[in-house]
């Protein structure tokens, strides 16, 4: 016979059940443990537990949820105050990026070395020698902002300059082109790191021992990326920078003082908002604006005076080369970019570059290339390769003829210049330089053959951008 109740009833009963069922009611006259509707009638109403009634019996236990020690905000986080301090003026920080240390006085004195002149420069028995800059000449090119922040000049108790092999055959053809009046319009190329801007350096330390007037745009990248103000010339399409103009007004006074105020104005400036004179000097001249919007007509005729015959030499130089050679980031009035020719500074130097301003008194014209920071154009790049094959009389390479976007104007400052490919140093003019370390307490090691060669060849056989990172590497983290 089948039993009344049903298997499920007969399972004992779990304990949560039981902790539910009240003691003091009587038992069912049905199954103890059924689910019957009668069973919940006779039940009293009841209250549901509060969680937080259900936290204080421990019936839920929330310490697999909850880790011990860690605290629970509900509320909103706090914001935290900023730090007071004093935030950097204006041109601070570039000021400090950009600042050079040329002396060490924790260095030893190296003694015995000549300093540089204008004689020992040309002559090929100066080759890999170590020749101190004289502090006249350490003023004019600190002046024109000659030294870079990455040429490690405060390892050592004065600056020194190797005279490489580079060094002498490039001052030679700057005295020979200046001393024929002709104009050398030269570009200097390199693989980076391997002294293109030391020789820049070198270059105009020799203008500056043969009384050349000296003009230098340290950064080309500053006339290019939008990064200092400019203003449309009137009745011209070009566009004018005046702050920049006039922190080269000043360069360009420090720099060539003594000799400009030796020469005088000759031509009549009557359309100058300042006023000029015939019989005054040009180094009133550069310095007879104060005011940025009138530097630009300023030196548009500063720069028809140094063109007079009978003037001194002029010695133009610029550095990142490359930099010019695009479209610009400046924006046109109508909202179109700017293409960097269209510069009053920058068209005057490519206008000398490609040939187009000529110079009676004779003239050098350089530019210094950049691998370390230097933009892919292809214009400038088939231009520059095109000079090099031309320079060293082999057939010109043609153009690509799937590639519609060259620059004409790239290749019309390009035309006709001279590439001077610069190299590692060899195996003597390395060991003349790891001796001058040495001797500066720099470089703690034996200078023998052996660790000569193993510094030049670990620097890609005499880079020496490498050398210095291969032999004062530890010199330049500690400080």
């Amino acid at each position: 016979m089948a039993s009344a109740s049903c298997w499920r009833c007969l399972i004992r009963p779990s304990q949560r059940l039981l902790l539910t069922i009240p003691t003091s009611l009587s038992a069912a006259p049905a199954a103890a443990f059924t689910t019957s509707a009668a069973q919940y009638a006779r039940l009293p109403a009841t209250k549901t537990p509060k969680p937080k009634a259900k936290f204080a019996s421990g019936e839920i236990n929330m310490s697999r949820h909850i880790r011990a020690g860690k605290r629970l905000f509900l509320g909103k986080k706090k914001k935290r105050q900023p730090d007071k301090f004093k935030p950097p003026a204006t041109g601070e920080r570039k000021a400090f990026r950009k600042r050079i240390q040329l002396t060490n006085n924790n260095a030893l004195e190296v003694k015995g070395l000549e300093e540089m002149t204008a004689e020992n420069i040309v002559d090929p028995e100066s080759v890999g020698k170590m020749v101190g800059l004289p502090e006249e000449l350490i003023d004019q090119l600190r002046a024109i902002e000659a030294f870079k922040p990455t040429q490690n000049w405060g390892l050592f108790r004065a600056p020194h300059v190797l005279l490489r092999q580079e060094s002498v055959d490039l001052a030679r053809q700057l005295t020979e082109a200046v001393g024929n009046k002709e104009t050398l319009r030269m570009v200097i190329t390199g693989e980076r790191a391997v002294g293109k801007s030391m020789l820049g350096l070198q270059a105009q330390a020799t203008g500056f021992l043969n009384k050349w007037i000296v003009i230098n745009i340290p950064e080309a990248q500053e006339l290019v990326t939008a990064s200092t103000e400019y203003s449309p010339v009137h009745n011209s399409d070009m566009f004018s920078q005046p702050i920049y103009t006039l922190k080269m007004f000043q360069a360009i006074y420090k720099s060539n003082a003594a000799l400009l105020s030796q020469l005088r104005v000759e031509l009549d400036h009557m359309h100058l908002p300042v006023t000029v004179n015939r019989g005054m000097t040009l180094a009133a001249l550069t310095s007879i604006t104060k005011e940025p919007e009138f530097a630009w007509p300023v030196f548009q005729s500063f720069w028809k005076e140094l063109l007079l015959p009978g003037r001194p030499p002029i010695l133009l130089t610029l550095d990142g080369l490359s930099h010019i050679m695009r479209i610009s980031d400046y924006r046109s009035p109508s909202f179109e970019l700017i293409h960097s020719h269209n510069f009053g500074l920058v068209r005057m130097f490519t206008e000398a570059l490609g040939g187009k301003t000529r110079f009676p008194n004779g003239a050098a014209v350089l530019g210094v290339t950049s691998k370390g920071n230097s933009p892919k154009i292809p214009s400038f790049e088939k231009a520059l390769e095109q000079a090099a094959a031309a320079h060293n009389g082999l057939p010109i390479p043609p153009r690509d003829p799937f590639y519609t976007k060259y620059d004409e104007r790239v290749f019309d400052a390009m035309n006709g210049v001279k590439v001077f490919d610069v190299r590692g140093v060899s195996k003597t003019e390395a060991r003349a330089l790891m001796e001058y370390w040495a001797a500066s307490g720099i470089l703690r090691m034996r200078v023998d053959e052996h660790n000569v060669s193993e510094k030049y060849t670990l620097s890609g056989n005499g880079v020496l951008g490498e050398m210095e990172r291969v032999a004062l590497f530890d010199v330049r983290m500690s400080m």
